[in-house]
């Protein structure tokens, strides 16, 4: 029997930014009241239009959130879960051409993608490709992982793409795996991640 791979199969769903914004308060002021109205209610507009999202049946949420920054690192901080790079691209772009962006000063931004190890999974559609006498690396081998994946990836959707809840409160963080030469998340055996993930 061939020595199984040690990396878990994987899904992605969607790609996420994170945006922290300090607002100009001082600039801000310094409008007419009219003209903060009329700013105000063209992101109003765009916000609402973000917050609605994908509701298209069967489409993925494809939503954005507002949410205001608790501490010292923003005031303000907006996600965006978009099917691709590219979506996530134009609305950076769509808010950048806002009247309201010369206010926001970002301090931080985070991109990241919805991923789901499958490390249980893993271990048993390996074994069963082995048992097959498929080899790992080849073609066959892929093409087995991948329509064992897809079946788990239709069950899976809701996770991998999902829609912003309507809490009042956000919070995340992000996950890096380190890769240092002594501590090395991605040398431990596929077992001991499995445990440490649970």
């Amino acid at each position: 029997m061939p020595e199984l791979p040690q990396v878990p199969l994987t899904l992605e769903g969607s790609n996420v930014l994170h945006q922290i914004f300090r607002f100009d308060w001082t600039a801000w002021k310094k409008l007419p009241l009219d003209e903060r109205t009329a700013i105000s209610e063209e992101f109003s507009g765009l916000l609402a239009r973000w917050e609605a999202g994908n509701t298209e049946p069967n489409g993925h949420p494809n939503q954005s959130a507002l949410f205001s920054q608790i501490g010292h690192k923003g005031d303000l901080v907006l996600i965006h879960f978009r099917d691709s790079l590219e979506d996530l691209n134009r609305v950076e772009l769509e808010l950048a051409q806002t009247r309201l962006y010369p206010f926001l000063q970002q301090t931080s931004s985070y991109l990241s993608v919805v991923e789901l190890g499958l490390y249980e999974s893993s271990e048993k559609i390996y074994a069963q490709l082995a048992e097959k006498g498929l080899e790992p690396g080849t073609p066959e081998w892929n093409a087995g992982a991948g329509e064992a994946t897809a079946r788990t990836f239709a069950s899976l959707s809701s996770r991998l793409f999902p829609a912003i809840p309507p809490a009042k409160y956000l919070c995340f963080y992000p996950m890096d795996r380190k890769r240092g030469e002594q501590v090395n998340w991605y040398t431990e055996p596929m077992a001991d991640r499995r445990a440490m993930m649970h």
